[in-house]
């Protein structure tokens, strides 16, 4: 019974070791290339990777900020990920993020809440970002679970609707100083504890890895999840199964904007301490989306994406303070690792010819 269960999982134990196979490969030839346009521009790729090296793990402080980078990533790429396993692709994960943001710092510094312990604080606080997300992200969930219209266009529309919506509150009803548009600090209840000082590093992190483990309980563990991943395979099929498409269309949409909001949330408890005027978006709802990418959008792939993009991220500063290389070499890297990635065959292709190769050349000493 065992040994049937075994051969049973093993299909899917090699694909993830395949998923994995391909990650790594396209980081690999991602930096090879990325070497190339570095001795184009006359720098050395030597002294660029080990300014990238030193930007992520050189100290203790800058291993500590990795954390920071990596955080908002997290919850973004879990929100894209959640969203691709119903079948929906969620553009708008950065104007939720927004939108978290802007009510964590309401909750984080409304008056009601002076006095109120951090236990109970924080926990509202953080809340509070996840309910905006998940009511920005309903309504184009409602839009394409009763009605088709296609997700992107209005996830899309929805990004710009945040971004100038919490403009208007942060320079009208909340802001909060003359010159600088922004709302009030937050309570110290709000705060998310920092450590390993004068770093910012928070308990953000551990956060985003509880809710990593719980995103993969939900969707593997539960009959939530179930119907959710039910429906991005086959939505017919599970219609005749009896779930109810439309209804977990709509749920997997409000899950996927809440997580989002949480990470403005917990960006804005651990890091902010307060909400700054956005004059232009993130960007960490659209690396979310090459996170999940490369992450395979399963939740602990999407750490992993996370931890990598945030390396990415330290390192491209210190390269160019450093080693005097432009940042944008480490854009160009990225968008190397996401199109071979999306284009898995390519990697799927060097590998058959590889082990083509080998087994002629096996077959010829024989």
């Amino acid at each position: 019974m065992l040994a049937e269960r075994e051969r049973a999982f093993r299909p899917f134990r090699l694909e993830g070791l395949e998923r994995l196979w391909i990650a790594f490969a396209a980081v690999m030839l991602a930096l090879f290339l990325g070497a190339g346009f570095i001795l184009w521009a006359g720098k050395s790729p030597l002294v660029g990777y080990q300014a990238l090296w030193q930007g992520s793990f050189g100290s203790l402080q800058n291993f500590a900020e990795l954390t920071v980078s990596m955080t908002p990533l997290v919850f973004t790429g879990l929100s894209i990920a959640v969203a691709y396993r119903a079948g929906l692709f969620n553009i708008g994960a950065e104007g939720q993020f927004i939108v978290g943001q802007i009510a964590g710092a309401w909750a984080g510094a409304a008056s009601v809440f002076t006095g109120w312990p951090m236990w109970a604080h924080l926990p509202v606080t953080l809340l509070a970002g996840f309910l905006a997300g998940g009511l920005w992200a309903a309504v184009p969930g409602l839009l394409k679970a009763y009605r088709g219209v296609h997700e992107v266009i209005n996830t899309i529309m929805m990004n710009w609707i945040a971004l100038y919506f919490t403009h208007w509150l942060v320079m009208g009803p909340l802001r909060a100083d003359p010159i600088v548009p922004r709302t009030k600090d937050i309570l110290p209840s709000a705060m998310l504890w920092r450590f390993l000082l004068p770093s910012r590093a928070n308990l953000g992190i551990v956060v985003a890895l509880l809710v990593a483990l719980a995103v993969w309980y939900l969707m593997w563990k539960t009959t939530v999840g179930y119907g959710i991943r039910a429906v991005g395979y086959n939505p017919s099929a599970a219609e005749y199964a009896g779930i109810p498409v439309a209804r977990h269309l709509l749920l997997a949409m409000i899950i996927s904007g809440g997580l989002a909001g949480l990470g403005g949330a917990v960006w804005v408890s651990g890091v902010q301490l307060k909400f700054l005027d956005i004059f232009t978006f993130t960007g960490y709802g659209f690396d979310g989306i090459a996170v999940a990418l490369l992450g395979n959008n399963h939740p602990l792939g999407v750490v992993g994406g996370a931890f990598l993009f945030g390396i990415f991220a330290r390192g491209a500063q210190l390269m160019q303070s450093v080693a005097d290389i432009p940042k944008e070499i480490i854009s160009v890297v990225t968008a190397v690792v996401i199109i071979l990635v999306a284009a898995d065959q390519i990697i799927r292709g060097l590998g058959r010819r590889r082990s083509s190769r080998r087994a002629k050349e096996v077959a010829a000493h024989v």
